[in-house]
């Protein structure tokens, strides 16, 4: 579903990411993993081109993803940020539908998929309030139900769940991978937390100073880290 060959950015005459070589297989579930600075932002936000690579290729469903228009791209995979990114003085139900009119869905349709989308998270009678009015972890199933609406194949994250309490975190994580299961999606998320990364995801691809370390399921990286990194941010995990 997804590939990234040999794809690097730069800014200016400094690498951030460089040579990433990466397959997302359609239906999989991968963690980008790194520390502050390591560029797994970066290889992420190049999928659904917020950031445009200077080296490599990357296809999305086998098509380059240079090749079409970048706001239909963007439109076709849903995102997920930290802040959940809601319209504030939009209601629930007009922040869901951001996207399903931007493509112009007949406004019956709209209506229908935003009550399939509070549904989906949990709070069906949440739609006319305002995102103030929600709690955070409220605004962040609103977030990615949002992400949702136009029932794209493709969710990318970035860092969800990063300002929400432990609880609350566990619970939307186990949330998350349940819809990611039930919706049949090719998922991508951005974390710097190993152990919600192992929770989540069928892979983890671990990033250090822009360059991809290892890729592989969470027993792989345990027992077979390919480098120091990689085996020292295991070890903090077991302290």
């Amino acid at each position: 579903m997804i590939e990234l060959v040999n794809v690097g950015k730069r800014y200016g005459d400094a690498w951030a990411v460089r040579g990433v070589n990466l397959t997302i297989a359609d239906g999989e579930f991968v963690a980008v993993l790194g520390e502050s600075g390591s560029g797994k932002t970066t290889v992420v936000k190049m999928i659904n081109r917020l950031i445009e690579p200077d080296a490599g290729e990357l296809r999305v469903d086998g098509k380059d993803v240079r090749a079409g228009d970048a706001v239909a791209l963007r439109r076709s995979i849903g995102y997920v940020i930290q802040a959940a990114g809601l319209f504030p003085h939009w209601t629930i139900a007009d922040n869901l539908a951001t996207v399903p009119r931007l493509l112009a869905w007949p406004e019956a349709q709209t209506a229908a998929r935003v009550r399939e989308l509070l549904a989906l998270v949990g709070l069906p009678d949440v739609g006319a309030r305002f995102p103030d009015q929600l709690s955070g972890g409220q605004r962040q199933r609103i977030g990615v139900a949002r992400a949702l609406a136009a029932k794209p194949r493709i969710l990318l994250l970035d860092e969800p769940f990063g300002a929400l309490d432990p609880i609350i975190r566990a619970e939307l994580q186990r949330e998350l991978r349940k819809i990611h299961l039930e919706l049949k999606l090719t998922s991508v998320m951005v974390t710097h937390d190993l152990d919600e990364a192992f929770a989540l995801a069928d892979r983890v691809a671990v990033m250090f100073r822009g360059k991809l370390c290892q890729v592989g399921t969470p027993d792989e990286l345990t027992t077979k880290p390919a480098d120091d990194y990689v085996a020292k941010l295991i070890g903090m995990m077991k302290r």
